[in-house]
């Protein structure tokens, strides 16, 4: 890996700071502005007068409002019309840690999670979170000890008494249903109905063809019980790339269901990634940033799905888990209803 290290004179820093977070697309169209409004220059040193005056370049603030902007977060210096919406002051205002109100996407040692349901509760709390929504894995996925729906009957209790105490963000019973390779879903669905929250994901046969895998996960998109998908591309860093599905044909199918794609955090996975998660945005799709937490240290990887957000342009109000418990169990009520009545 390489490093660079620069030191600039004071009066530069803002304006070197700007340079070298912005993308070469940014930086090109953000000069070819101060070329516009008359003969102004943008360098890493500063903004400077045709006669050499510098007029700005001790903040990026200062930069920015040379040439009559906003300032544009890092994130966003793509050259993807940034530079217009703070010409005009409509710059979105970005998703933040804080916006959070809980986790989606969280295990127990129920199934391969390390610690008990109150722990990961207590830690959640700990971390600012309102509620978190236990995800174990389910029955197929025997190397990570899924759960039967008999066993998730059992595991209900817990959740409950859990409930009761106090410093705990609240639990919602969920999982984290496997779609199994023929598009069904690995739990019948008297157990998915009893459910507060269903996350589904791909976990085997992930070489299947494009078309075979697409259809796969759009059938499970389609079930009134499926309020997230999780790691949609099923890819892990560590390991594998993505799989064959057809993401934007996901995306689709995501905004007609109603049904949440989710950003998961965790650094071995980043799925969906910035790209995927703009395109989701502009497409008009609902987006999760979980965790996918398995002991309570996982629960601090959310900065990192946070940066995918902010580098997707997404906005609170497009991230399913900015809402309080109930509305997001008003939502999974509002998914059931619509997909119960497209199935009949």
């Amino acid at each position: 890996m390489q490093v660079d290290l620069r030191a600039v004179k004071p009066d530069s820093f803002g304006a070197a700071w700007q340079y070298f977070t912005g993308s070469q697309a940014h930086n090109v169209q953000l000069r070819g502005r101060a070329e516009r409004m008359g003969t102004l220059k943008i360098n890493e040193y500063g903004v400077f007068k045709e006669d050499g005056t510098r007029i700005a370049g001790e903040t990026e603030e200062s930069v920015y409002a040379a040439v009559g902007c906003a300032w544009i977060p890092p994130e966003l210096r793509e050259g993807w019309g940034e530079i217009e919406l703070a010409a005009k002051g409509s710059l979105p205002t970005l998703i933040q840690g804080k916006d959070l109100r809980g986790d989606l996407h969280t295990h127990s040692n129920w199934s391969d999670g390390r610690n008990e349901i109150a722990v990961m509760a207590r830690a959640a709390a700990e971390r600012g979170y309102q509620y978190i929504v236990l995800t174990d894995h389910s029955q197929s996925l025997t190397i990570a000890q899924g759960l039967t729906p008999e066993r998730f009957r059992a595991r209900a209790v817990e959740i409950a008494a859990v409930n009761t105490q106090s410093g705990m963000a609240r639990v919602l019973n969920g999982a984290e249903v496997d779609i199994l390779p023929d598009g069904s879903l690995d739990l019948p669905d008297d157990c998915l109905a009893s459910l507060d929250v269903v996350v589904a994901s791909v976990h085997v046969a992930l070489d299947q063809p494009k078309d075979v895998i697409t259809q796969r996960v759009l059938r499970a998109l389609r079930s009134p019980h499926v309020d997230v998908l999780a790691h949609p591309t099923s890819r892990r860093l560590d390991r594998r790339g993505e799989t064959r599905v057809d993401i934007e044909a996901v995306i689709g199918e995501a905004v007609k269901t109603g049904t949440a794609l989710e950003i998961n955090s965790s650094p071995y996975r980043l799925d969906l990634n910035d790209a995927w998660a703009r395109k989701a945005r502009e497409a008009g799709a609902l987006l999760a940033i979980d965790n996918d937490a398995h002991y309570p240290a996982e629960f601090d990887y959310v900065r990192y799905g946070c940066a995918i957000g902010r580098r997707a342009g997404l906005t609170p109000d497009r991230v399913l888990n900015t809402r309080d418990a109930d509305g997001v169990l008003a939502h999974s009520r509002e998914k059931a209803a619509k997909g119960a009545a497209n199935l009949r």
